[in-house]
């Protein structure tokens, strides 16, 4: 019997189904999830999530948030998250562009934006490495 995920971003409901194993990027550490785990919250960092239905696996990437285990279902809060197949490449580069560019332009002692700025390139480079590494054509390796 599978167990449910369910994948929401701020603006929308990025995957819901059902999944054999649901593999997090926790702050503590990479976490599989099975079917009947013992409840759970964790924080996630920013990195990859993957879930495995019928021999199918669906990489999505995942910018902070938190994620709910229960036995039944696995729930994930994320800050931003989306599918490694809806990633927009050059969107994703431009962005990168962007924010080394104003990276470059802080002023010392602007220590919000700072972070602000270096969250918008992590995430960034986060897409455009998932989406070079994941998408189809190319088979997931979990030794990577």
């Amino acid at each position: 019997m599978p167990i449910r995920c369910e994948i929401v971003s701020q603006d929308r409901m990025v995957y819901q189904g059902e999944a054999d194993i649901v593999v997090l990027p926790g702050t503590a550490g990479e976490m599989g999830i099975l079917p009947h785990h013992a409840p759970l919250l964790t924080t996630l960092k920013y990195g990859i999530i993957r879930v495995r239905a019928r021999g199918e696996e669906q990489i999505f990437t995942v910018a902070g948030g938190v994620a709910e285990v229960q036995p039944e279902i696995v729930t994930v809060l994320a800050d931003a998250a989306e599918n490694v197949e809806e990633i927009d490449v050059a969107r994703a580069e431009a962005a990168r562009k962007r924010a080394e560019e104003a990276l470059a332009k802080v002023k010392p002692g602007d220590v919000d934006t700072l972070l602000a700025l270096e969250a918008a390139l992590r995430r960034s480079n986060l897409r455009i490495e998932a989406a070079k590494r994941f998408r189809a054509g190319k088979k997931p390796s979990y030794e990577e």
